[in-house]
C-alpha cells in the first residue's frame, strides 16, 4: 500500500514538472517571435494583393516608366469620374442662371456629390454650387504620379507592396491597416490598406478635394480656372504644404522630381509596355 502511494506521488510530481516545462517553452517561443517582429511593420491577418516588383527592374528609366504606366489607368479613371461630376454641376448651375428650377433628380445627385466630397449642402443654389465646384475638380496626372513615386520609393515601400497604399494615407480605426513600428507613442493611426490601386488613387483624390488641409490647393486651382489658365502640377503642388511634416522641403522635392522625370510623365507613353 505504501509503495502504491509513493508511486502516485512520484507520478503527480512528474506531471507538474512536465507542465512547468511546457509553459516555459511556450513563453520562450513567444518572446522569440516578439523579438523577430521588432523594427518591422505589424500587419493585419488579411492578405493583400501583390504589385509588380518594380525594384527588380535593373534599368532606372524602365522602372520609372513601368511604375507610371501601372498607376496611370487608375488616375485616368478617377479624373474621368470627377470630370463627369463637374460637368453635371456646371449644367445644374447653368439651369439656375437661366431662371429654371432644379428638379428633384438633380437635387438628389447634387446632394450625393456633396456628400462624397464632405461638403454640407443645405440647399442647391448658385453660391453653394460654386463652392462645391472648388472641390469637384480633376488632379493633374503628373502630380499624382510624382507624389506616388515620392511616397513609395517608386513602388518599393512595404506600405505599397502590402497595403496597396501609394500615398501614405492614414486611417484611425484599430485594425484598419498597417501599424508602423516607428509610430509615436500615444498616437493611434495606422497606414490605410486598400484592395486595389484604383481604390488607393480614388481615396487620395477625394482627400485632396475634401480635406481642409488642402484648401490652398483647391483655391489655387479655382483661381487658375477663373483666369482661363491651365491647371498645372507645378502650380498645385504648393497646396500640398501640409501633406508632409517637411513642408517647404517636401514641396521643393516634388518640384525637382517633376522637372527631372518630365520625359516619363508626358502622355505619349501609351504604346510602352507596362509591367
Amino acid at each position: 500500500m505504501k509503495t502504491g502511494r509513493i508511486n502516485t506521488v512520484i507520478l503527480s510530481l512528474g506531471i507538474v514538472v512536465l507542465l512547468i516545462l511546457m509553459v516555459k517553452l511556450f513563453l520562450i517561443d513567444a518572446q522569440q517571435e516578439q523579438s523577430h517582429s521588432l523594427g518591422k511593420l505589424k500587419k493585419n491577418k488579411a492578405q493583400y494583393s501583390a504589385i509588380p516588383d518594380f525594384a527588380a527592374i535593373p534599368d532606372i528609366g524602365e522602372k520609372k516608366q513601368a511604375f507610371f504606366d501601372y498607376l496611370r489607368p487608375a488616375i485616368t479613371h478617377h479624373n474621368a469620374i470627377i470630370q463627369d461630376e463637374r460637368k453635371f454641376l456646371l449644367a445644374t448651375q447653368a439651369h439656375l442662371n437661366e431662371g429654371l428650377s432644379v428638379s428633384e433628380a438633380e437635387s438628389f445627385r447634387v446632394q450625393q456629390i456633396a456628400s462624397k466630397y464632405q461638403y454640407s449642402l443645405r440647399s442647391v443654389s448658385n453660391d453653394t454650387l460654386e463652392t462645391l465646384l472648388m472641390r469637384v475638380d480633376t488632379i493633374p496626372e503628373n502630380m499624382v504620379l510624382i507624389q506616388a513615386a515620392n511616397e513609395t520609393g517608386w513602388g518599393s515601400s512595404r506600405f505599397a507592396r502590402e497595403g496597396m497604399n501609394f500615398f501614405g494615407q492614414w486611417c484611425f480605426k484599430k485594425g484598419c491597416g498597417l501599424v508602423p513600428q516607428s509610430r509615436t507613442k500615444g498616437l493611434s493611426h495606422e497606414v490605410a490598406v486598400f484592395k486595389s490601386v484604383d481604390d488607393s488613387v480614388g481615396a487620395y483624390m477625394r482627400n485632396l478635394n475634401s480635406n481642409a488641409a488642402y484648401g490652398l490647393l483647391r483655391s489655387i486651382r479655382a483661381d487658375l480656372r477663373a483666369q482661363g489658365k491651365p491647371v498645372k502640377a507645378e502650380d498645385l503642388v504648393y497646396g500640398l504644404m501640409h501633406y508632409s511634416e517637411r513642408q517647404e522641403a517636401y514641396i521643393d522635392e516634388l518640384l525637382e522630381m517633376l522637372r527631372h522625370n518630365n520625359q516619363y510623365l508626358v502622355e505619349n507613353n501609351e504604346q510602352r509596355p507596362a509591367v
